[in-house]
């Protein structure tokens, strides 16, 4: 290929190569479209946190999650019950997913059920709804879960999930624990999965991961169970992960394999 001039001088580069992708669509569809969008940073802890949303080399929604600093996880709250939420929103640019924002939980003495989730552990509350609506969302008590105007119809449910009694939780919604997990199965609890619901909709996905586990900074990821149906169309979760970046000492909390 001869060297493309212009008045006697070379072409800038930029120039010769928007010119041979522009003449070759195969060469222009193999450029690595991957992004990364971040939402802004909150603080949490002794440390920041922040939304992340990130597309694949094609272009298309690949994963959404929250990136926290190490430093997160000094300085906690150490007195029982739920320590206020931490709001997460999502970010301003890039695609748009299912995600409205999310809620960072802090559990210093976990929760029921007992000798199962009440160790301390955080609920990454990942939103379908509004701040606003969610604000809405209230029960007489906790047991309200267990009615059957709180159940959410079966297609709406994931194989293995159940809403019991006990798991209403104002400004959040009930709780299906999948029955299938490590934890309900004479193993610890490390992490999972729940899904949440107001009204017989969802509101909400949530991955709970243990302190200590955090702590260990071993890698993780698991499968996602997906139901049927969903209440909101849009792109979800077949899998999830958490991980320690070591590099920049960081934790990163992703839903993945989005369809």
């Amino acid at each position: 290929m001869k060297t493309m001039q212009a008045a006697g001088s070379r072409w800038p580069l930029a120039v010769v190569t928007a010119i041979v992708l522009g003449s070759c669509p195969a060469l222009a569809a193999a450029q690595d479209m991957s992004a990364s969008y971040e939402g802004a940073a909150v603080r949490f802890g002794q440390g920041q946190a922040h939304t992340v949303v990130r597309t694949g080399a094609d272009g298309k929604l690949a994963a959404i999650g929250i990136v926290f600093s190490e430093d997160s996880l000094a300085g906690l709250p150490a007195g029982g019950g739920m320590a206020p939420s931490v709001v997460l929103p999502m970010p301003t640019t890039g695609p748009q997913t299912v995600v409205d924002h999310v809620g960072i939980d802090w559990e210093s003495h976990g929760h029921p059920p007992p000798g199962v989730y009440d160790t301390p552990h955080f609920d990454f509350h990942f939103y379908l709804i509004s701040v606003a609506e969610q604000m809405k969302v209230s029960f007489q008590n906790e047991g309200e879960s267990g009615d059957p105007s709180q159940q959410p119809p079966a297609e709406l449910l994931p194989a293995g999930y159940v809403v019991p009694p006990g798991t209403a939780v104002p400004q959040m919604g009930v709780h299906a624990i999948d029955t299938t997990a490590p934890e309900f199965n004479k193993q610890p609890f490390t992490a999972t999965f729940i899904y949440g619901y107001h009204n017989r909709q969802q509101t909400f996905i949530e991955p709970m991961v243990t302190l200590a586990f955090l702590q260990s900074k071993q890698p993780f990821s698991a499968p996602v169970a997906r139901p049927a149906s969903y209440s909101k169309a849009g792109s979800y979760p077949d899998s999830y992960s958490v991980k320690y970046d070591a590099a920049n000492m960081r934790y990163e909390v992703m839903l993945a394999g989005l369809r």
